[in-house]
């Protein structure tokens, strides 16, 4: 004699899987809308930075002594090359730097913008969090929730250039190759 699925297992597994995607759909307190994880196990190319070409010093006894996990002199420094690319000192220190303050304030600074642009993005994260069985399945909407927000690179470059505004080359349109 087989036993078969009545009412009563229905039922059961009907109701666990509505409280599953209830779970799944309940308001996250931090919601994210690009998932970012890799699947595949793979490296991360983001984290990988060029190193500058090898020299040879002239004198070799002006190479620091190796440490375990310091910088070599090959090493990228992001944050320096970012301060020195606005016109600042690497080495005068956090707001110490005339030249460096002058240029990325030169528009004006609001007090606490880091503190309202986070309350902002927190409140448009919250209102554009993906619908109940995108939550569920972990889907990336980041794209969907920011195309309001999203610059058409070939209008603007069209654009730009109608104006006579001179840009550095860019890719053709894949959707309208001329």
């Amino acid at each position: 004699m087989t036993r078969t699925l009545g009412d009563d297992g229905m039922t059961k597994y009907g109701l666990a899987l509505l409280a599953a995607l209830i779970l799944a759909g309940c308001d996250r307190s931090d919601p994210t809308l690009f998932n970012i994880r890799s699947e595949d196990r793979t490296p991360d190319e983001f984290a990988i930075l060029p190193s500058k070409p090898l020299e040879q010093p002239e004198d070799l006894t002006v190479l620091p002594p190796p440490t375990l996990g310091g910088l070599n002199r090959t090493d990228r420094l992001p944050r320096a090359e970012a301060i020195v690319a606005l016109g600042g000192n690497p080495n005068a220190g956090a707001g110490a730097d005339g030249a460096l303050v002058a240029t990325t304030s030169r528009y004006g600074v609001q007090g606490g913008i880091r503190e309202q642009l986070a309350a902002e993005d927190l409140d448009f994260r919250r209102a554009n969090d993906g619908r109940l069985l995108e939550r569920a399945f972990n889907v990336n909407v980041y794209y969907r929730a920011y195309r309001s927000q999203s610059l058409d690179q070939y209008s603007e470059l069209e654009r730009l250039r109608q104006a006579g505004i001179r840009t550095v080359a860019a890719p053709p349109d894949p959707a309208n190759p001329q």
